[in-house]
């Protein structure tokens, strides 16, 4: 049976959601193979069959887990109606969207992207890389179509962008969880065409 089998596919995401499901109730230190194994309804051996220690199942669950969310920014990108600044009004709800409903996988993100002497923090690293680089493309686009302002640093705005949707929606989440995502969208665009674009705030801007 490959790794890419559908039934080795589906046994690692129980894996997954068993321990995103634990790491939230009682934080990744404390949580154990075997009790990610018992949540998960499988034996402890399952796991290891999967793989070789926890810092390779955290590594996997990382690079697994943000592909859904890098997927969700490029077809929103794609499917946006006009430029950069629609482009990225889209990936922000499509941001959003990814965090309402991976809520818990998104705080463990924050949470361990400041523990820099974790075995997996490059891992980490990388995965942020990839999720920023998808909205550096856009930006760039934008820049070279000349709807972006031409002195964006590029590198650092998409890093901008990208914390402000996710600590933007976990703030939302957590103190502001009667708000639509609709409204969200909204302020986040407020934010993005206000300062990215020439001009100030589009009315209408999130879509």
């Amino acid at each position: 049976m490959t790794a890419s089998s559908p039934r080795r596919s589906a046994t690692r995401q129980r894996l997954y959601r068993a321990a995103v499901t634990l790491f939230a109730e009682q934080g990744l230190s404390a949580t154990t193979v075997e009790q990610i194994a018992e949540r998960a309804g499988v034996a402890k051996g399952t796991v290891y069959y999967n793989f070789s220690s926890k810092t390779e199942f955290f590594e996997a669950l990382l690079r697994d887990g943000v592909e859904p969310l890098k997927d969700a920014l490029r077809l929103s990108a794609a499917a946006a109606p006009g430029g950069a600044l629609d482009a990225l009004d889209a990936m922000a709800r499509a941001g959003l969207g990814f965090i309402t409903e991976n809520a818990d996988f998104t705080r463990l993100l924050v949470a361990e992207q400041w523990r820099t002497n974790r075995a997996w923090h490059p891992t980490l690293l990388a995965v942020r890389r990839q999720v920023a680089g998808v909205v550096e493309d856009v930006l760039a686009d934008g820049v070279k179509s000349g709807e972006l302002r031409s002195d964006l640093d590029i590198e650092l705005v998409s890093g901008a962008l990208v914390g402000m949707v996710v600590l933007g929606g976990l703030d939302w989440l957590t103190f502001h969880p009667e708000r639509e995502l609709d409204d969200v969208g909204l302020a986040l665009s407020t934010v993005v065409r206000g300062r990215l674009g020439e001009g100030g705030p589009v009315e209408g801007g999130a879509r």
